[in-house]
């Protein structure tokens, strides 16, 4: 089961993808497309593999050993089994390629859009601080401009202390 961080974490994820649900699969989202699509991803899993070899070989010792013989040698009908279901399963694997490759499709498009959105978020940002650093730069020289006229009129007021205080001890 999966927690409500790491479902938050997905839902964050995919908040890109959104703008895209649109876009539905070739052959929809009904019952049979996704019955369909799920039977041809079967097709390739190990349980499938090994269970389908496991029924060919249970038929070949059944009609070979004559415990029940309904398909003698050259097993045509095990063959014409393997020719039905090689006529459901290629186009049943191509409905399902088909399928991930729309879900691809969409998947990069919004890939490539939320990569965009970050390149011009990061340019606005680049601009936000370069007019930042120069009001900066602008800042700090009005400082410095004013701490010249403090300093000048620090003198100045130090300067005529100093002659008012001469002036008041001559007297």
């Amino acid at each position: 089961m999966a927690t409500e961080s790491e479902l938050a974490k997905l839902e964050r994820a995919l908040r890109f993808h959104r703008p895209h649900k649109h876009l539905t699969p070739v052959f929809g989202n009904d019952w049979f497309a996704l019955k369909a699509e799920a039977f041809a991803r079967f097709f390739g899993t190990p349980v499938f593999l090994i269970a389908q070899t496991l029924v060919v070989g249970v038929w070949i010792v059944f009609n070979i050993v004559g415990w029940w013989t309904f398909d003698i040698y050259p097993f045509i009908l095990l063959n014409l089994a393997f020719s039905l279901q090689a006529a459901y399963a290629a186009p049943l694997i191509l409905l399902a390629q088909t399928r991930q490759a729309d879900r691809d499709k969409a998947h990069a498009m919004a890939d490539a859009q939320h990569r965009e959105e970050i390149h011009q978020v990061s340019e606005e940002r680049q601009a936000k601080a370069a007019e930042q650093t120069a009001l900066l730069v602008k800042m700090m020289a009005q400082n410095t401009e004013l701490t010249e006229t403090v300093m000048t009129l620090t003198r100045k007021v130090e300067e005529l202390i100093i002659e008012v205080h001469k002036q008041t001890c001559k007297t």
